[in-house]
């Protein structure tokens, strides 16, 4: 089923200046639901499960946080952090007149949207939470990102060299999950220093005790044998949560190469959170 796709902007004020942040609306209603990226990658690589997603009746929209994607990216390490992260989700909402959504994400964005739920409570219908990173990430996320950072730092001609061999790679030439690695490689080193260096000393999530408090049903969804975000790791965060829903994926790459059983996962849980009918699809 074909749906509405719009590409908006909202800025926000910050230490760096005024920002300006881009996301795409798919569908229409008002059964919101927030998609937020990985780290580094961009909106992107939601547009699968967004179309899914509104294809069932839902208005979803996918968000570039500051200093990913087409969104801006400024150089200074202090305006990224988780909780900057969240509050600029929270601003989304407020741009687009939103009073409640669900809000979910991979990895970084599973993260930031934990940091929503925090700050923001009365904002949060549900949580889809993939792959969070937490207490069993930690030395795999170093070991990961801590080369990132050296080489944006201190070898920055790498990533500049990177950036010019990727960019003109045209994207609709090459198969959709190769179009968002050559996204995700399309870095420019000092932004890409500022954000790994602010999310690497600062809080990786809110802690235990705040995840406890979170009342909103939640959809988490593990993966085996993923060293950089362990399915322990998801099966915790949902034991914590009072109304949670821990679902293992078969492998990393179930839910980008055959979706189509974690998308009516995540249909089924968006839909009940806002108790909305499932669509019933024509026979062709």
């Amino acid at each position: 089923m074909l749906v509405s796709e719009r590409i908006g902007q909202f800025f926000l004020d910050s230490e760096s200046g005024r920002d300006r942040l881009e996301y795409t609306e798919y569908g229409g209603g008002e059964a919101w639901v927030v998609l937020v990226h990985g780290q580094l990658m961009p909106r992107r690589m939601h547009q699968p499960l967004a179309r899914a997603l509104a294809a069932e009746g839902l208005h979803v929209v996918t968000l570039d946080l500051l200093g990913h994607g087409r969104s801006d990216r400024p150089a200074d390490p202090l305006v990224y952090s988780m909780t900057a992260f969240g509050e600029q989700v929270v601003a989304l909402l407020d741009h687009l007149g939103a009073e409640q959504a669900i809000v979910g994400g991979t990895s970084l964005g599973a993260n930031v949207s934990l940091e929503v739920a925090v700050l923001a409570p009365d904002r949060v219908r549900g949580l889809i939470l993939e792959m969070p990173v937490l207490d069993n990430a930690v030395e795999a996320g170093i070991l990961a990102f801590a080369p990132l950072l050296f080489a944006a730092r201190f070898l920055p001609v790498s990533i500049t060299v990177t950036r010019l061999l990727t960019r003109p790679v045209p994207r609709g030439l090459v198969p959709f999950w190769a179009g968002i690695v050559l996204d995700t490689l399309d870095q420019r080193a000092d932004a890409m220093a500022a954000v790994v260096h602010g999310l690497f000393f600062g809080r990786m999530a809110p802690s235990s005790r705040q995840r406890r408090r979170i009342s909103a049903p939640a959809l988490v969804v593990g993966h085996p044998a993923d060293p950089i975000h362990p399915a322990a790791d998801a099966a915790m965060l949902a034991g914590e949560m009072s109304h949670a829903t821990f679902v293992r994926a078969r492998s990393i790459l179930e839910w980008r190469l055959t979706p189509d059983r974690l998308n009516r996962e995540a249909a089924q849980f968006a839909l009940g959170c806002w108790q909305v009918p499932r669509r019933r699809r024509r026979n062709s």
